[in-house]
């Protein structure tokens, strides 16, 4: 009988250990993530670079793959389950939202704090602010939106959208583009065009449609998460945008070591690196901003964008101005 009972327990013990072994293994087992950016990678993006090669996802539990929108948008992509994360935007997600075809995602964290997109022109020619816009030559994508947000400051500041000369873009190069006379104004985001005109000597005027009219400051860019892996992934989602968190944190700290790190991870930038230093100096401060945290919304200033797009019926429906975002995945 003691022979069996001893038998027993280191079969016991031995099936513990296994058990335990599996257990361990299970619990290193990494979590697969795939996010898919906008564009190619730029400063916007740094924070995620930063959290894949400080180990912030590894950490965390997750193997988290970066790529690019080889084809269709970040939004299709997620909203396909292709990907489970994504970079957009409020501006964009916001037609995405209404319709038959709503796409099923959902903004979980803000990249940058405030909209620092705006009118950029030659330096002295009057287009300082909107109305100076009046007789110039415009790049424009002819996009509802876009043309209804010029329309507006140029309003406010007592000019006419109408004297505008709207020339198609095709703008690669905001610097050629102002320098050879092509166009005389283009829309652009301050921390990369705006910092590559710096960088490149060229004297320019710029005003930011939020400085005008404080409904232009909406969220641009946007981390979006595919809906029905955030409902079954909660624990995964949270420990994915802290992770992120950390990323970005650490640009705002560091961002010479970050603008490395994104060089390393496209070594395509280093082609320029004064303007990626620059553009990386320039965005430590506009990743948090006055915040509490990074990524954290402000529900006014989200629903006062859409509010504005419904009352311009901007979209073929009205939108929910409080639908499409949440600060349910930001860490404590």
């Amino acid at each position: 009988m003691k022979k069996i009972i001893a038998l027993l327990l280191t079969v016991a013990v031995v099936f513990g250990l296994l058990s335990a072994c599996g257990r361990t293994e299970d619990k290193n087992e990494l979590s697969k993530i795939t996010i898919v950016l906008d564009w190619t990678p730029n400063t916007n993006h740094t924070g995620i670079f930063v959290a894949k090669a400080n180990g912030y996802f590894e950490q965390a539990g997750l193997d988290v793959e970066i790529v690019q929108p080889a084809e269709g948008s970040a939004e299709t992509l997620v909203a396909s389950g292709k990907a489970q994360f994504g970079v957009s935007f409020q501006d964009s997600l916001a037609p995405a939202f209404v319709g038959d075809n709503a796409v099923p995602v959902t903004a979980v964290a803000a990249v940058i704090q405030h909209n620092t997109s705006g009118i950029i022109s030659r330096k002295g020619e009057g287009m300082d602010t909107p109305k100076g816009l009046e007789g110039k030559k415009y790049a424009t994508w002819d996009l509802d939106v876009e043309k209804e947000t010029i329309r507006d400051v140029m309003k406010a500041d007592g000019g006419n959208f109408d004297l505008v000369e709207l020339i198609p873009s095709t703008v690669t190069d905001e610097v050629s583009a102002l320098k050879s006379g092509s166009v005389d104004a283009i829309w652009i985001f301050y921390a990369w065009a705006g910092i590559a005109c710096q960088v490149a000597g060229l004297e320019t005027d710029y005003f930011e449609f939020a400085d005008i009219n404080p409904v232009f400051d909406y969220y641009t860019p946007v981390i979006i998460g595919n809906n029905s892996w955030l409902d079954e992934n909660p624990e995964t989602a949270k420990a994915f945008v802290e992770a992120l968190s950390k990323g970005y944190t650490y640009a705002t700290q560091n961002p010479k070591e970050a603008a490395d790190i994104l060089m390393d991870a496209a070594p395509e930038l280093k082609t320029n690196t004064e303007l990626v230093y620059a553009s990386q100096e320039y965005l430590a401060s506009e990743y948090i901003a006055d915040a509490s945290k990074w990524g954290e919304f402000d529900p006014e200033r989200w629903a006062a964008f859409y509010n504005w797009l419904n009352e311009n019926n901007l979209l073929e429906d009205k939108i929910d101005p409080d639908f499409g975002f949440t600060n349910e995945y930001l860490p404590e």
